[in-house]
């Protein structure tokens, strides 16, 4: 889908919310919705089309925004939402009000004259919850590029006894920036040992050893599009409970990628993977929502959590990464970057999910 066809899906929902055209500020909306990569920009996006709305953005991008946002009128300002609001010269303006602090919100009140301001929050992210193909070829190249890395550094031996879990962060994400990537798609985390229990552990100088269970989760930026991995992988033989650990979280894992379905209601896929988690005695150690959306963002909507509110469709692309946890010992999570599709999920990250002993 191109930016003009998003914009036009988004033109298409603002009579339902009773504005003329809507103030865009959010820079990851933005992106999303006329391509433009820069780091100061807004957008208005009118009711009566393309020729009604305008993108703003200072003189440092004016050669950037004239290849990326060839069809739209462009305004040159630094204070691009306050210029934009100035000129709308429409009676009722939408604006994102989760992106706009207070402050902000004042001085676009001070411009607006006899336009009302009205709060629009999430409208954009409601649209960029399905993902055209254009999209999913996106994330599928930034799934790729993290698979081939996780797969050089497991060939080339490193995640070994005597590195560190930084060492071994650093090594992984200079390796998908080998295979494409703009960088990593968040701070990666290596956890070895007892750190493997601890969720969202943030890589140290901590030293793998022999026996030690080896959380990575990990992903690679490419496109702007995001990918998002955990694998568990042993140092050695495992032991009995590493391997019962594993073989629990893999079958958690099973039945929340099944549950993916258009239609199914987002709760109940977590459920259904938390169920297998509680069946075996070790439900209040699952201490994390099954996944969440991801795209231009590495955490977007939908959620799959107890609190997560909707039904699944067709083309969300959503993490299913059961976890569990304990406490002192060690923990194991499995998480692949899934699309929902009418025919079964289609998942993108493609690296083994049985336990490597390494």
């Amino acid at each position: 889908m191109t930016p003009s066809a998003r914009r036009a899906a988004l033109r298409a929902l603002l009579p339902a919310r009773e504005v003329d055209a809507l103030l865009v500020t959010d820079l990851v909306n933005i992106r999303y919705l006329t391509g433009f990569t820069g780091s100061n920009a807004a957008l208005l996006v009118h009711v009566d089309g393309d020729g009604s709305s305008r993108f703003c953005t200072d003189a440092r991008y004016r050669s950037q925004s004239a290849a990326q946002v060839p069809d739209l009128e462009r305004v040159e300002d630094r204070a691009c939402a306050r210029t934009l609001v100035a000129g709308a010269a429409v009676g009722r303006l939408g604006f994102e009000s989760d992106a706009v602090t207070v402050d902000a919100h004042a001085a676009l009140v001070d411009v607006a004259g006899d336009t009302a301001l009205h709060r629009v929050p999430g409208l954009v992210q409601r649209l960029r919850t399905v993902k055209d193909e254009s999209e999913i070829d996106a994330l599928r190249a930034a799934c790729a590029a993290a698979d081939a890395a996780l797969t050089d550094l497991v060939d080339a031996g490193g995640i070994a006894p005597g590195r560190t879990e930084r060492e071994v962060a650093l090594d992984l994400e200079d390796r998908m920036r080998r295979h494409g990537a703009q960088g990593p798609a968040f701070e990666t985390i290596v956890a070895a040992g007892p750190h493997s229990a601890v969720p969202h552990h943030r890589p140290t100088d901590a030293v793998l050893r022999r026996g030690d269970l080896v959380k990575i989760d990990f992903g690679a930026l490419v496109g702007g599009y995001h990918s998002d991995t955990t694998r568990t992988v042993v140092l050695g033989p495992p032991a009995d409970w590493q391997r019962e650990l594993h073989d629990l979280v893999a079958a958690a894992q099973r039945a929340g990628r099944d549950a993916l379905a258009p239609g199914a209601d987002v709760v109940a896929v977590d459920a259904a993977a938390r169920s297998v988690c509680e069946e075996a005695g070790r439900g209040r150690e699952f201490l994390h929502g099954l996944g969440h959306g991801v795209g231009l963002q590495i955490h977007e909507a939908p959620l799959l959590a107890r609190t997560g509110v909707g039904v699944l469709a067709a083309g969300m692309a959503v993490t299913v990464e059961p976890g569990v946890y304990l406490e002192g010992r060690g923990g194991v999570r499995i998480e692949d970057t899934v699309v929902v599709r009418d025919g079964g999920p289609e998942v993108l990250t493609a690296t083994t999910r049985e336990l490597l002993h390494l």
